[in-house]
């Protein structure tokens, strides 16, 4: 009677083939495996490096910088939010240019398009509007708006329209959300879309019913109806 053919010894063999292929490897590219680690760790190192002694530095000076400038912005002191006061503090435009790759430079991106939709001047408004990022959804959608609005006061109510639905979109909420439906509703009627404006303004109604703007829906509900 034939035995039986045990498998366990072809994958103990096969274990040792790959083990041994494996060393041989290693001692055939020796050489190359630690210049690649090597490497990986003067990367590492140079990164750690990157941020403490020069990153850390540069955003805390970023920081202080921004200080002022919010300050200035607080009290609608809008040209030397942007430009700084010529001597001890810079502007927003400034910080942007000498701290770009820092948190504060993406910030000062918002407030200086702020800045300049109330200056009236929209092109600049939107520029840096748009390129300002923000994992807090609910400040995107702010900004988004803001670019709305500059669209809405250059006269592109179709663009604006766009942004403020954009905005809408983001982090719904009772307070922030039903105003920029009200805006999105206007720049529709502005299109000339009075039936798109009345779905906008009943949004207000039906998905806001707690929000202050609730109970203001039906007059522009009703705006909107009279010219259909």
């Amino acid at each position: 009677m034939a035995k039986k053919h045990d498998h366990r010894d072809d994958n103990l063999m096969a274990v040792e083939d790959a083990l041994s292929k494996s060393e041989q490897f290693i001692e055939k590219n020796q050489r190359l495996i630690t210049i690649v680690i090597g490497a990986v760790v003067v990367l590492i190192l140079a990164y750690l490096g990157y941020q403490r002694y020069f990153l850390l530095p540069k955003s805390n000076e970023a920081q202080e910088q921004m200080f002022m400038a919010e300050k200035y912005f607080e009290q609608d002191s809008f040209n030397l939010a942007l430009y700084g006061d010529g001597g001890n503090y810079l502007g927003f435009l400034d910080i942007i240019d000498e701290y770009g790759i820092t948190k504060s430079a993406n910030l000062a991106h918002y407030y200086a398009g702020i800045c300049f939709l109330h200056r009236g001047e929209y092109d600049n408004a939107i520029d840096y509007l748009k390129k300002f990022n923000s994992k807090d959804m609910m400040v995107s959608a702010m900004a988004e708006a803001a670019i709305g609005d500059a669209y809405m006061e250059s006269g592109d109510a179709k663009k604006a329209l766009n942004h403020y639905k954009n905005a809408a979109s983001m982090h719904q909420n009772d307070f922030s959300t039903p105003f920029h439906l009200l805006k999105a509703g206007m720049a529709s009627e502005e299109t000339g879309d009075y039936a798109g404006a009345v779905e906008l303004y009943e949004s207000i109604k039906i998905d806001f019913p707690k929000s202050s703007l609730a109970r203001e829906a039906d007059k522009y509900i009703a705006r909107a109806k009279g010219n259909l």
